[in-house]
């Protein structure tokens, strides 16, 4: 027996619209609210960094009393950024190109193809993973001092490059093993080589999770302080994290240089992750459903 759906009136219709307006309406002013609360300490920095010391103090949530904007000119004079924004862009530059060129050709080779010992290499790999970066560091001043590399550009490159390497291995493996052998199998057929395979068709299709490790490697070299801390001592090298603690010393801290000269650091930050946050939701979101 079969029974004819009751119709929904006007007025029940017109109900349930409203119920999802509602929700969609509280779902956007959660996610708002959710922005604002992550916003809000880069919001505090921008705003800070026009204030000076005694306006730090007596207002510290609040807007500038007047807004000094010679702090960024004074804090780029006395840190030296243009030369540590020189050092710092060459040395995450180069650690960034050697580590996902790298990084992509052997998760190409544990990715694609199979041999003896794959597991225990990819282990490997994985243990660099939990190594605590700093319990490195005096190890590391030695082993830099013998090789003469102390107060070289190669000193801070040479460990990021080590040190990222594991989690770029395990993120751009992970993408490339989703993809099918087929893709290997017709570019074999037409004659492609395995160098031709890696730079035409795996490369560009692992760039979402490329972009992933290159922002990643970013961050992390880019911020970095300890290992400039210890392995340089020449000013002309200090990179932008070190030239900042210029600012503080045994007796106070001039927060209104500090502040405006951490706002120029972070603005190529935020820059690369507007240039990349595509790629980056895209890989994020594949590895989330491809595993």
């Amino acid at each position: 027996m079969h029974t004819k759906p009751i119709p929904m009136s006007s007025s029940a219709r017109g109900g349930s619209i409203v119920i999802r307006k509602m929700g969609r309406g509280a779902t956007w002013c959660m996610l708002t609210f959710y922005a604002l609360l992550t916003l809000y300490p880069l919001i505090w920095l921008f705003v800070s960094a026009f204030k000076d010391n005694q306006d730090f103090f007596s207002r510290p949530f609040g807007l500038p009393s007047s807004w000094h904007f010679d702090n960024f000119s004074r804090a780029w004079k006395v840190a030296g950024m243009d030369i540590a924004l020189l050092n710092s862009a060459i040395v995450t530059s180069v650690s960034l190109v050697l580590t996902v060129l790298i990084g992509s050709l052997a998760a190409f080779i544990l990715s694609r193809f199979h041999f003896r010992l794959k597991g225990a290499v990819m282990g490997l790999f994985l243990i660099g993973m939990l190594i605590p970066v700093h319990s490195t560091l005096v190890p590391l001043f030695i082993m830099m001092k013998e090789m003469s590399l102390l107060d070289t550009y190669a000193a801070l490159v040479l460990p990021y490059i080590a040190f990222e390497l594991p989690i770029a291995i395990f993120i751009i493996s992970a993408y490339m093993t989703t993809f099918p052998k087929e893709l290997e199998e017709a570019a074999t057929i037409d004659g492609a080589g395995y160098w031709s395979i890696f730079c035409r068709i795996m490369l560009p299709l692992s760039m979402p999770a490329i972009s992933t490790v290159a922002v990643l490697g970013f961050l992390r070299f880019w911020n970095d302080f300890a290992f400039p801390l210890v392995l340089i001592n020449k000013p002309s090298l200090k990179t932008l994290p070190l030239s900042l603690s210029i600012f503080a010393d045994g007796y106070g801290t001039d927060y209104s240089l500090t502040l405006a000269a951490l706002t120029i650091s972070v603005i190529p930050t935020i820059i690369i992750y507007l240039i990349f946050q595509e790629q980056i939701m895209k890989g994020m979101l594949a590895g989330s459903v491809k595993g």
